[in-house]
């Protein structure tokens, strides 16, 4: 099986080029190679195949050739992940599968439409932000109140006066699941200037990682929320980088690196 890894702000994937839709992904697999000590290592894979071949996405080929089939560390199905429709739209040109430009990407979010040059930072329009509600999240002991948002995957971000350096997030926060019933991203967050947030992210089914797309996004809206804005463009400082948020009255775009570090050939 042939693979390529990449990353957004040090958010990693495994990327698995299926284009006819050949291969069985059971999590058991995907969670073999997403190990980082016996496997290749990532937070997700990004399984590469043509939209009309996958009945979940179908209705969407029309509009997009190929289908993210994102899947988190734990071999668990996803929505949507911002920073790996980034690197997967860098994997379609750099790959000669989409030219460079403007393109639709199918996910079982909805259809993103990723914007790029043949180099450079790519930027997806993540669709609109839906705030559905307020929830809670505790981590080792400490409550912290945030915003349920939807991304087309569910997001609780949570602004907060602790430091977000010094939180402890090597185990699952404690979140409601009459709220959350398929689990959550938790995202924490201080604003540290003008428009400007350092968010840490534990996301379901991967545990903490480097950066979240969806998630910084979902951080914009927190932040916004609380200077009594809804528009505008916010940068946002993860682990791994930093990431740019517009957010307009309709929907919402994320801007940031996409990067293809390695290719070779998985032995199963």
């Amino acid at each position: 099986m042939r693979f390529v890894k990449g990353h957004g702000t040090e958010n990693d994937f495994v990327i698995l080029p299926d284009p006819d839709g050949e291969l069985e992904l059971s999590a058991a697999r995907v969670a073999a190679m997403c190990d980082r000590r016996a496997g290749i290592g990532a937070d997700g894979v990004l399984h590469v195949m043509r939209t009309k071949l996958s009945p979940e996405v179908a209705d969407q080929a029309g509009e997009a050739e190929w289908f993210m089939d994102y899947r988190n560390a734990d071999g668990g199905v996803a929505e949507m992940c911002g920073n790996g429709v980034r690197v997967f739209a860098r994997y379609l040109v750099d790959a000669g599968l989409a030219d460079a430009g403007e393109f639709g990407i199918a996910t079982r979010g909805g259809v993103k439409r990723a914007r790029l040059a043949e180099t450079g930072d790519v930027t997806v329009e993540m669709g609109p932000a839906r705030v559905l509600g307020d929830s809670t999240t505790t981590v080792t002991g400490r409550r912290y109140d945030g915003v349920h948002v939807d991304m087309g995957n569910p997001h609780l971000a949570c602004v907060i006066g602790d430091p977000v350096a010094q939180l402890d997030l090597t185990h699952q926060p404690a979140f409601d699941p009459a709220v959350f019933p398929v689990g959550v991203n938790i995202e924490l967050l201080n604003p540290v200037g003008e428009r400007r947030v350092v968010m840490r992210v534990f996301e379901r089914g991967s545990g903490e990682t480097r950066s979240c797309g969806t998630g910084a996004v979902a951080s914009a809206v927190a932040a916004a929320r609380l200077a009594g804005e809804s528009t505008g463009t916010w940068t946002v400082e993860v682990l791994g980088g930093t990431v740019t948020v517009t957010l307009d009255e309709h929907t919402t775009y994320l801007a940031g690196p996409a990067v293809l570090v390695a290719s070779g050939e998985l032995n199963l």
